[in-house]
């Protein structure tokens, strides 16, 4: 076969508009490089706009592209300095492949994001041949043609936290698109002046098209939807409710244990024990999702705690509230119900939800959540965990981001 036809077809596998290649060698142990010529014999000066043909010098270096047929593969590229005629001044030809001062293509940059997002960036740098340091340039890249943008359609809003430093009070807020189960924004850490910061720079258009925002029960989330978007339905996320009426029942079955072991008669320290210890799971998860262990277990707790007996029943028939397929109206009186029968039991949660009450109301007019925002965060602390080579804060945030808006 011909040089002529080696050059033809190689051209079309690598597949570059613009370029052609004129010349290839092996070199055992390093890869194929491939020599590419410029299909265009002038430039368009970035300043006047001026097309010159006037070539000032070349600049001839190698960047590494995708393997072929497994074998590494490097470009041997000419980006060419031309002179404008108008300004009189050189400037360097734009190439759609490779971006200034990088030493890879742009395909190669996208796909090694897009094994970044799944793995560690010291696995994918040792597996492609690159530098960790390259590749957090790789998404900064990547991060770069995302940022600046504003939520398109964006009608409700979900707005949480992830501990950045468990146990260390350190937090950073996340925004999530709900209807399209996206995370939108993360913002360093929960603040209101720095969320507002966020917020306000979407623009009056963007923040006037949501219709409802579902926090958790957190009084500054709720001042600062109200000030930015005071004609947005506030919703109390009513998994964050269920979790205040958890936490208090997981309390009062701690407080019966300490209770019990300062009991003088064995026997009777015994059974109560018996009953109370490994009870958390069966009283706090659903129950209809119960093992029948955990059955067993729940049975031995009401036998030995009448108290602890009725609060799981009022837990229960609060989450069936929620469960159920009511309008507003009928949760309001049922809901009224509950905290009339719950006074005894679930002072705390009564209070809460008192000063909740309009925002838990708002959650039976569209079923709006949290649970998607959730589900999100469960994912972000995996990224956290996989995350080790990335050095601080903002190049989290951005192999974050990129998960949810990356295509590659």
């Amino acid at each position: 076969m011909s040089s002529k036809s080696h050059s033809k077809i190689l051209t079309e596998l690598v597949n570059l508009e613009g370029v052609k290649v004129t010349n290839y060698i092996q070199h055992e142990g390093v890869g194929v490089i491939l020599h590419l010529a410029s299909e265009r014999d002038e430039a368009i000066c970035p300043q006047c706009g001026n097309l010159s043909h006037n070539i000032h010098q070349n600049h001839r270096y190698l960047v590494k592209d995708l393997p072929l047929i497994g074998q590494p593969v490097y470009l041997e590229i000419n980006r060419r300095q031309f002179k404008c005629k108008i300004c009189n001044k050189p400037f360097s030809e734009q190439l759609d492949f490779v971006k200034t001062r990088r030493k890879y293509t742009n395909r190669l940059a996208n796909n090694i994001v897009g094994q970044v997002l799944e793995n560690d960036i010291k696995s994918v740098a040792e597996r492609n041949n690159v530098t960790p340091e390259e590749i957090e340039t790789m998404l900064k890249d990547a991060f770069r043609q995302l940022n600046h943008q504003k939520p398109i359609g964006l009608k409700r809003l979900g707005i949480d936290e992830i501990a950045l430093i468990k146990g260390q009070g350190k937090y950073c807020a996340v925004l999530v698109d709900l209807d399209q189960g996206k995370l939108i924004e993360m913002i360093s850490d929960r603040r209101k002046e720095k969320i507002a910061e966020i917020l306000t720079g979407w623009g009056t258009e963007v923040l006037l098209q949501i219709e409802e925002v579902s926090i958790d029960l957190w009084i500054t989330y709720k001042n600062l939807v109200e000030e930015l978007m005071p004609n947005v339905q506030v919703v109390a996320d009513r998994f964050h409710v269920m979790k205040q009426v958890n936490t208090e029942l997981d309390n009062q079955m701690k407080k019966e244990k300490r209770e019990a072991e300062k009991i003088n008669y064995e026997s009777d320290k015994e059974q109560m024990l018996s009953g109370l210890n490994k009870s958390k799971y069966a009283l706090l998860k659903n129950e209809d999702n119960l093992t029948e262990e955990q059955k067993d277990k729940l049975e031995e707790v009401k036998q030995v705690s009448p108290t602890l007996s009725k609060m799981h029943q009022l837990k229960e028939e609060l989450r069936m509230i929620f469960k159920k397929p009511i309008d507003w109206l009928t949760a309001l009186f049922e809901l009224s119900n509950w905290l009339l029968s719950s006074r005894q039991y679930y002072p705390e949660s009564q209070n809460t939800m008192l000063r909740w009450f309009d925002e838990i109301i708002a959650y039976f007019d569209h079923r709006t959540t949290n649970g998607m925002v959730e589900g999100i965060n469960n994912k972000l602390k995996l990224i956290k965990r996989s995350a080790f080579g990335f050095s601080n804060f903002d190049n989290f945030k951005i192999r974050s981001l990129l998960n949810w808006h990356f295509n590659y």
